[in-house]
C-alpha cells in the first residue's frame, strides 16, 4: 500500500476497523458493521462513504435481497482489507485502538521503520503541518510506539525517530518498507 493512499484512508477514523471486520467474515450489511464497532452512526456512515470514494468498497449491485450485503470490497479492498485487519490484530486493546483511530498514526509508523528526521517525516506526508507532526510524534513517544534518539554524528545534533515496539508492529503490518 502507497503513503498517499494509506494517509487517505487513515483520515476516516473508523475506515481501518470497517475493512479488518470485512476481511474477517463480517457481513457487508450496515447494521452488522456499525454493531462490531463502537462508532457512532454519523462517524460510521462517513467512513463507510469515504470508503467507498476511494473504491476500496462498492455497493453490491445485487443488494436487495435479505441474505445479500449492501457492500462489498473491491480487489484493491481486499488487498487494504488485509492490511487494515494486520493493523488492528497488533494493537487488540481499547487504548491502543483510541491511538490507531488517529488520521496520522498508522502514515507515521509506516514511515519510521527506520530512523527518520522530523522534515523527512513532513516531507513524506506533503498534507500534515508541523503542529499535527508534533503532536501525533509526542502522542507515539508517550505510548512507547516512536523512539525519539539524538543523531550527534554530524556537526549539528539532531532528532530522528523510529518506530519500536508496538509501532515497529504496525509498520511491519503496513508493509511499506517491503
Amino acid at each position: 500500500m502507497d503513503i498517499t493512499l494509506l494517509v487517505k484512508l487513515t483520515s476516516r477514523a473508523w475506515s481501518l476497523n470497517i475493512l479488518a471486520l470485512m476481511h474477517s467474515g463480517v457481513s457487508g450489511r450496515q447494521a452488522a458493521l456499525l454493531a462490531a464497532t463502537s462508532a457512532s452512526r454519523t462517524a460510521f456512515a462517513a467512513s463507510l462513504d469515504h470508503l467507498v470514494q476511494l473504491e476500496l468498497l462498492e455497493r453490491n449491485p445485487g443488494h436487495g435481497h435479505p441474505l445479500r450485503p449492501e457492500f462489498r470490497l473491491t480487489p484493491a479492498g481486499t488487498q487494504a482489507a488485509r492490511i487494515a485487519s494486520a493493523i488492528i490484530q497488533v494493537a487488540p486493546d481499547d487504548v491502543t485502538h483510541k491511538l490507531l483511530r488517529k488520521s496520522w498514526t498508522v502514515p507515521i509508523l509506516a514511515l519510521t521503520g527506520t530512523p527518520h528526521r522530523f522534515s523527512a517525516i513532513r516531507s513524506d506526508l506533503i498534507t500534515i503541518t508541523d503542529r499535527a507532526l508534533s503532536a501525533s510524534l509526542h502522542q507515539l513517544e508517550d505510548h512507547d510506539w516512536i523512539q525519539r534518539d539524538i543523531e550527534t554524528s554530524g556537526r549539528m545534533p539532531f532528532p530522528t525517530y523510529r518506530a519500536v515496539k508496538t509501532g515497529f508492529a504496525i509498520h511491519q503490518a503496513v508493509g511499506l518498507g517491503q
